[in-house]
This record gives structure tokens, C-alpha cells and sequence, in this order.
């Protein structure tokens, strides 16, 4: 059986011989050592021999965008003057808009030896700055999926992984614009004017995400940005408020073209779970491990794992941090939790990857622990 037959074999709740291993976003494909861009992590040699392990024996899945032209997850972008600086070793994003007399600006920054973009300054401050934003016009909904990008990474991957088509909800969209003290604030005091920014991105975001389910039907999906209203953020009934009831509609869409509807959604899932469920989906990463999350794999397994393939339960830090033994003893408890009793599927994987320059042998030894032992499970 190839990767590619596990994967999709897992994905549609059949039996397979052991689990996937998946490493997330290191798939040895979008990762270049060859490039000597200074912001490319990866062409530090510390990173050549997972890389070759993610190509050679990992379930590759990978993440390509649901795109159109006038693509989200940027929802500001279209109506945007962005400005580029590099300084220090860093680079500087300064997104403005006016609306009127109101200017709303945006700066973000991105070090040379780090993956990651840091929000110095978020777009939206408060409701006012809210209400002028909803007075723009709207992005237009029309035009063709770009479908290239997708099947010709399926082409390269071959037998040796998938395609997932990645997504971000209406909540990400709306969520993302504030600092998360500003969201939470008025996502709990002004649940109606909150209302009217998540429906502007669904009315976006729903033929969008029909059109491309139609055109590349079949395909695994993640959609992120749930965790935003998860808690202790938000009370679980603003969870259902503001991610299942719009979350729904994208799921539905997804799956009446055979495809596969992810929910991700880190941290503290118990008090949610049958928010998630009721979206539909037939997939949920990255179920953290307490202390992280609040709740176990075999729980999630025993309850909702009839409607979920369940995606995890490893953390990121752990594989950066702990002793080969310590990891190997996390590896086994998720095999086994994540595989016992009656349940749809389950892949294991870490909530995330490492973001500096440098990996650590201990590092990469445990991605070697995640192959060997499942091979062996």
C-alpha cells in the first residue's frame, strides 16, 4: 500500500495496516535548502536530513491554498498600500487604509532566523475603526479557481502523499484584524456588529469555497481559525455563535464534493467538541495533550471518533525538547489511543514545526522516533 492509498484509505474510514505519520508543514517539497534567500530557514544544513526524511518516509500532506486571483486570507489586502522595509536583519510590513478622514494601519515584522511573522500592530482598534471598515466595498465573490497549483503538486508528490486545500473561516478573517484583546472584548460585548463582520467574509467565502470543492472535488481540507473562539477566549455558546454556525455551510459545501472537511482548532477542545461536531466535519487537528489542551485523544477517539479521522496528539515543543525516551513514551501513548476502539482513522502528528534556523539533533532524532515507531506499532 503507497502513502497516498493510506492516507486516502484513513480519510475514508477504511482499515489500514498502521497509521499515517505525517510531519505537518515539513513535507520536504515546500521547504528548499537550496535557497539562499537570508529569510529561508531551511538552508541551514541542520535541516537537509529531516527534510529527506519528510520526502522519503513521511505521509506527505500539503497544504496549498483554496485560490482564486483575488484570493483570501488577507481580507484587507485588495484595499490595502503596503510598504516593504528590510532593517536589521528583519523585515517590515506597514499595510494602510483611509476610509474617509480615518486612516487604519497595520505593521508586521519578520526575522531573518525565525519562520514566523510577527503583528506589531493590528488594523482594527476598536468599534469605530469597525464600522468604517464595514463601509468598504466588498471583494468580489466571482472568478476561477486556481486548480494548477493543486494538481501540479499532485503530480510531483506522486504516490508519496496528498493535497489538502487550505482554508481559513469566516472567524480567522474577522478575528485577525484585532489584537486578540480587542476581539475578544468585542467579539462578547457587541455580538451584533461582531455578526456583521463574519457574514461580510462568509458571503466571500462560501462560493469560493463551492467552486473550488467542484472543481477539485475529492480532496482533504483544512479549515482554521475555530481556535480563536475557543476557551477560555469565548464562552463555548459564542463558539457555536460564531464558528459552527458558519463554519457549517463551508463543511457542507466540501463534502457534497466528496471532499474532506479539518477542523483546526488548538488548545482546550472538551467544552466544544459538540460545537465542532455539529459543523459536520470528518476531521479535527491537532488535539493537544494536556497540559496544552484539556482533554485526551482516547476521549475524543471514544466519542467522536466514529465522525472524525483524528489528527495529532503530538506537540511541536515536545519534539524540540524532550529526551528520546520521554518523546518515545508520548509517541506510543498516541498510537494507542489514538488507534483503540472503534473510530474513523487517525494519523499521527505534531501541532506544528520548528521555526528557528538551527535544528537540534535531539529534533531531528525524534521525528526518526515518530517513523520508527509507527512502522513498528
Amino acid at each position: 500500500m503507497t502513502r497516498r492509498d493510506t492516507l486516502m484509505r484513513t480519510l475514508r474510514g477504511e482499515p489500514v495496516s498502521r497509521p499515517p505519520v505525517c510531519f505537518y508543514e515539513i513535507n520536504g517539497l515546500d521547504q528548499n535548502p537550496d535557497n539562499p534567500d537570508p529569510f529561508n530557514i531551511y538552508n541551514d544544513p541542520s535541516w537537509r536530513p529531516l527534510l529527506d526524511l519528510a520526502r522519503e518516509r513521511s505521509h506527505r500532506i500539503v497544504m496549498r491554498g483554496a485560490a482564486f486571483n483575488n484570493n483570501l486570507p488577507d481580507p484587507a489586502e485588495a484595499l490595502s498600500t503596503i510598504e516593504t522595509v528590510d532593517k536589521d536583519n528583519s523585515r517590515y510590513w506597514t499595510s494602510t487604509i483611509r476610509i474617509g478622514r480615518r486612516t487604519l494601519t497595520a505593521r508586521s515584522r519578520r526575522d531573518q532566523g525565525v519562520d514566523t511573522v510577527w503583528s506589531l500592530e493590528h488594523l482594527l482598534k476598536d468599534t469605530d475603526d469597525l464600522k468604517a471598515f464595514l463601509t468598504l466595498p466588498q471583494t468580489p465573490s466571482g472568478g476561477k479557481p486556481r486548480t494548477t497549483p493543486t494538481l501540479d503538486t499532485e503530480t510531483i508528490l506522486g504516490d508519496s502523499g496528498i493535497v489538502m486545500l487550505d482554508t481559513p473561516d469566516p472567524l480567522c478573517l474577522a478575528a485577525s484584524l484585532f489584537h486578540m484583546e480587542d476581539f475578544t472584548i468585542i467579539a462578547m460585548t457587541e455580538p451584533e456588529l461582531f455578526h456583521r463582520l463574519l457574514q461580510r467574509f462568509a458571503t466571500e467565502l462560501y462560493p469560493k469555497t463551492e467552486a473550488i470543492a467542484q472543481a477539485l472535488p475529492g480532496h482533504l481540507w483544512r479549515i482554521y481559525g475555530p481556535e480563536y473562539a475557543s476557551p477560555p477566549y469565548l464562552p463555548p455558546h459564542l463558539f457555536r455563535e460564531y464558528v459552527t454556525d458558519y463554519v457549517k455551510p463551508m463543511v457542507e459545501a466540501i463534502q457534497r464534493h466528496g471532499g474532506f472537511a479539518r477542523i483546526h482548532s488548538h488548545g482546550n477542545l472538551k467544552d466544544i467538541l459538540e460545537h465542532i461536531a455539529a459543523t459536520g466535519c470528518s476531521g479535527l487537528d491537532p488535539i493537544e495533550p494536556p497540559p496544552q489542551g484539556n482533554v485526551s485523544l482516547s476521549y475524543v477517539r471514544e466519542h467522536y471518533g466514529h465522525q472524525m479521522v483524528l489528527f495529532g496528539n503530538l506537540e511541536a515543543s515536545d519534539i524540540e525538547n524532550l529526551p528520546a525516551d520521554a518523546f518515545a513514551g508520548k509517541v506510543r501513548t498516541a498510537l494507542r489511543e489514538g488507534t483503540t476502539g472503534p473510530g474513523r482513522g487517525f494519523v499521527l502528528m505534531p501541532s506544528a514545526s520548528p521555526y528557528g534556523r538551527h535544528l537540534t539533533r535531539q529534533a531531528l532524532n525524534n521525528y526518526q522516533l515518530m517513523i520508527d515507531l509507527t512502522e513498528q506499532f
